[in-house]
């Protein structure tokens, strides 16, 4: 149920609001498109927290407006056509930053308004937490979320099928900033919750216990019930029999409102899971994830399992007391409290430990899945064999979306072959943990679809299956849920586009989707956090706003806009280079996770700037003569540069060095071997420039081993040299390359083939000359 259709169930919240939308004449926009408004506007990633933002933020929002609301014209609907044209004109004669404002104003309003019910009535079917408008969690618990995770729970006649949240859109709230927003930007965390679990808890258990008082009633039922049987004939016959009637109103009054109560706290605990999964999701991306979190929700699932397993047993109790022959209100009581367990015990079951979203045939991995309510159940006595296949996305949306039942042969519906792919549930006595690992999984082989146009294997996303069947108290459980997307590779040079289709599908897949629909444009605010959370934790430092900055530049080329499209991320060619955005970033990462992190780290390598501005910081700076920096190359991918002042004054760019030059030499040691850097430019503009061994010295090697050469050997090292030669842009003219000098001669040792051992052994060094020293 959407946020409106809760206030609107209330007459006099719906009137309050109606006038406040009516001051600007937006009351027909709020009714008509009630759902987009609000995921639109709760969903938000950024706090505008300045007047330039929230303007930017208000310009962003009307352009998607007139955009849905052109899409809603094609309707068929003539009625609904006119409507829409009449609303286009309204938000027309608004500004766009007045009609945002008193939008998001309105949303904050009902969701207060929702809070003073859920507290003033016993029965609450509006939210029972404070909200907060940037809390999406929240936002969507008010909102009426709350889709099953799991997948399926049959009984003896009949398969119900509950379709998983497979990643998502809501969660945490990203302090993201743009290419004009300021300072650092940290990568993405856990947001503190608006809706305490434990606040969750003594909420059910406050409810729980209301309900239970009702026991003694429905037992005096009972007996009055079979006395009345057993004394037909009695002259106080009919009077027992209206005693009975009321009796009976009263107890299904008191279980009618025992379901109210239970209804929205199961939707806000599978939202509150459906948001530790979203977390999850953004783990794949490296963000913080507190996975035990997923303790606390299983407590909470456990009571409400507890609650709605006596609740059922009342009802069905309370029907036997057949008093008359049409009890619609009762049976459509039962009907939905079975429904609202099926959904519970399916959404319980979930992936707790996801595997590789990049996956290399006949490469070993693990992965487990976890059911939060097996214990409440009594399956951990007899634990079921849980199976794993791999589905494609066309097998996946299939099943999800059409209901595709399981049976004996879903086995052969698998899109590849996979080894050790069944294991048994163990139940942890000393947590309360129902799980399966597996925990040696290896796929074999996998079936492709055909490829359509510029698509491949990289773009392809697969899911793994986990599924079971079990029975409890002579009903047949049937449960699955999907992992996240994974692609599968085969080669180790298709991991970069892998992890370019894993790390926008982690970052911006809704939490309820179609398998595995997403997105293919998200704003510059959205992908600068996602960017910044996949350097961040690969390199242990987060971006700066000028690195963002940069990216941004090179995102958008020549195009301003305040959106990025999956092409320019991934599959477009940077301007006059052969190859990507995500490419070239990817490198980058690579290239500074595996060589360059402490100093980065350390904040000694500025690296995204570009050629024309480190001129001009070079020249700028006050150190004149001997100031470097270091930068990633843009036309080489995985590289770095050095560019400093030389001695005439001007700047010098070094060829790049890339992963091969520092598996031999790091970069540390290279710098200390070129005399002409001397200062180190600084990443902050607020810092000064440092003595280059200061800035290095911690990560220079020792220039002499501890343990002697072989006997008849002389030692030899490595070192770094640049030739004069300059070219008119002040670069070095290709290769820096130099005859190697002879090495002095001792009287005692000869080694006249010297030259030509040094040419035949570092003919492949092409970015320094390395000199020998006897």
């Amino acid at each position: 149920m959407s946020l409106w259709k809760r206030i609107s169930s209330h007459a006099d919240c719906e009137a309050r609001m109606a006038a406040y939308y009516d001051e600007k004449g937006l009351f027909d926009l709020r009714l008509c498109l009630a759902a987009w408004i609000e995921d639109r506007i709760m969903s938000e990633q950024i706090t505008p927290n300045s007047a330039e933002q929230l303007e930017r933020v208000a310009l962003k929002f009307n352009e998607d407006l007139q955009q849905k609301l052109l899409s809603t014209r094609t309707a068929s609907d003539q009625a609904l056509k006119y409507r829409v044209v009449e609303l286009c004109t309204q938000i027309q004669r608004t500004s766009a930053l007045e009609l945002y404002t008193h939008l998001r104003g309105g949303l904050q309003k009902e969701l207060q308004l929702a809070t003073e019910k859920s507290v003033a009535t016993p029965g609450p079917s509006m939210p029972l937490s404070p909200y907060n408008m940037n809390n999406p969690a929240a936002a969507m618990v008010a909102a009426g979320g709350g889709v099953g995770v799991g997948g399926g729970y049959m009984d003896s006649s009949e398969l119900m099928s509950v379709q998983p949240a497979l990643g998502g859109g809501l969660g945490v709230i990203h302090n993201a900033v743009g290419a004009n927003g300021g300072g650092n930007v940290t990568p993405i965390g856990m947001a503190t919750a608006k809706v305490e679990l434990y606040e969750i808890e003594h909420q059910i258990l406050q409810y729980f216990n209301d309900f239970s008082t009702c026991g003694n009633s429905l037992k005096m039922l009972v007996q009055n019930y079979s006395y009345m049987l057993n004394s037909t004939g009695s002259p106080n016959a009919e009077e027992a029999f209206k005693c009975l009637m009321t009796e009976k109103a009263a107890i299904v009054t008191t279980l009618c409102r025992s379901y109210l109560c239970y209804e929205p706290l199961q939707e806000l605990i599978i939202s509150e899971l459906n948001n530790w999964r979203r977390q999850q999701a953004l783990a794949g991306n490296g963000a913080p994830f507190n996975e035990s979190t997923l303790d606390q929700i299983q407590r909470c699932f456990e009571l409400l399992e507890s609650f709605i397993g006596h609740l059922l047993a009342a009802v069905k109790e309370t029907l036997r007391v057949h008093i008359v022959n049409d009890e619609p209100e009762l049976n459509n009581l039962l009907e939905r409290v079975r429904s609202a367990q099926k959904n519970l015990v399916c959404a319980a079951f979930i992936v707790d430990k996801q595997p590789p979203q990049v996956m290399k045939t006949n490469t070993r991995f693990a992965a487990s899945v976890r059911w939060l309510i097996g214990s409440q159940l009594g399956i951990h006595n007899n634990p079921p064999t849980i199976e794993c296949i791999i589905m494609s996305e066309n097998q996946a949306n299939r099943f999800v979306t059409r209901g595709t039942q399981m049976d004996s042969t879903l086995a052969g519906q698998s899109s590849g072959e996979i080894q050790n792919c069944s294991s048994t549930m163990e139940y942890q006595q000393n947590n309360h943990i129902f799980s399966a690992s597996f925990r040696n999984m290896q796929l074999k082989k996998i079936k492709r679809a055909e490829k359509k146009g510029t698509e491949s294997v990289m773009d392809e996303k697969f899911a793994l299956f986990f599924y079971a069947t079990t029975t409890v108290n002579d009903y047949q459980i049937r449960v699955w849920t999907l992992s996240l997307p994974v692609v599968v590779i085969v080669h180790g040079n298709q991991e970069p586009q892998s992890w370019a289709t894993i790390t926008w599908d982690n970052a911006f897949a809704d939490i309820v989707r179609e398998p595995f629909m997403i997105t293919d444009r998200v704003t510059w605010a959205q992908l600068s956090v996602a960017l910044n959370t996949k350097f961040g934790s690969s390199t242990q430092r987060a971006l700066t706003r000028d690195n963002l900055d940069f990216l941004y530049e090179k995102l958008q080329r020549d195009e301003r806009s305040d959106y990025i499209t999956w092409n320019q991320f991934c599959k477009e060619p940077l301007p006059d280079r052969p190859f990507t955005f995500w490419e070239w970033f990817f490198a980058i990462m690579k290239l500074t996770k595996d060589h360059l992190m402490g100093m980065w780290k350390a904040s000694c390598i500025m690296g995204f700037i570009n050629k024309v501005k480190a001129q001009d910081d070079l020249m700028r700076s006050a150190t004149g003569i001997g100031t470097f920096l270091l930068r990633f190359s843009d036309s080489e991918l995985g590289g770095v540069t050095i560019a400093y002042v030389n001695e005439y004054g001007s700047v010098t760019m070094l060829s790049p060095w890339t992963a091969r030059d520092f598996q031999i030499l790091n970069l540390a040691d290279r710098i200390r071997d070129l005399n002409m850097l001397r200062w180190l430019h600084p990443s902050d503009t607020n810092a000064v420039p440092q003595d280059r061994d200061r800035a290095f010295g911690e990560f220079y090697s020792p220039r002499t081993g501890t343990n002697e050469p072989t006997p008849g050997y002389v030692r030899s090292t490595l070192h770094v040299q640049v030739r004069n030669t300059i070219g008119d842009n002040g670069s070095i003219i290709g290769t820096p390359q130099h005859p190697i000098p002879s090495p002095p001669q001792d009287s005692s040792m000869s080694m006249g083939n010297s030259g030509e051992f040094a040419m035949a052994d570092f003919e492949s060094m092409t970015n320094f000359v390395d000199v020998y020293k006897l």
